[in-house]
């Protein structure tokens, strides 16, 4: 990891290992990234699949509605934070919080616990969240894990 800050972040959507845009993590020329482990969401949050791409999106405004959402805690570096803050449109499309969330074991691309043994602790991280949105999605289907494959049948399409 190069010098600097080091700030951990909490990945839930296509950033994270296996899904559509996981290359932004480990491409180089974007900053150090490291994985740390998996892990949940201590409040509840509403994790909505929206937009013509299919982009999903954390309803932070409306904490308390919604699942304990499952992702991906990593550490980076200054450049590569500010490449998360480019590719996430901060500060004009989403926001960047800091939030609580618990580690749990890491789970492998089949979906099953690794054996890694991981004690569950609770950590701060940022996440990145939509900005402003149709409150009308409050009303749509809620995930607790992304997945750009899933049964859902809606794939993140690039825009």
């Amino acid at each position: 990891m190069s010098a600097g800050k080091l700030h951990r972040v909490f990945l839930y959507g296509t950033l994270k290992k296996g899904q559509p845009n996981h290359g932004v993590m480990t491409d180089p020329s974007n900053g150090q990234a490291t994985f740390v482990c998996c892990a949940n969401t201590v409040s509840k949050y509403p994790l909505v699949i929206a937009t013509s791409a299919n982009i999903p999106s954390v309803l932070f405004q409306d904490e308390g509605l919604g699942n304990n959402i499952f992702g991906e805690i990593w550490e980076v570096d200054d450049k590569m934070r500010q490449t998360l803050d480019d590719f996430e449109g901060f500060p004009e499309y989403y926001g960047r919080h800091q939030i609580p969330v618990v580690t749990v074991p890491n789970i492998d691309s089949d979906g099953k616990a690794s054996n890694d043994t991981v004690v569950a602790k609770e950590e701060t991280c940022w996440i990145y969240t939509i900005r402003e949105y149709d409150k009308r999605l409050v009303e749509s289907k809620f995930f607790s894990n992304y997945d750009s494959y899933g049964d859902h049948g809606l794939p993140y399409c690039a825009e």
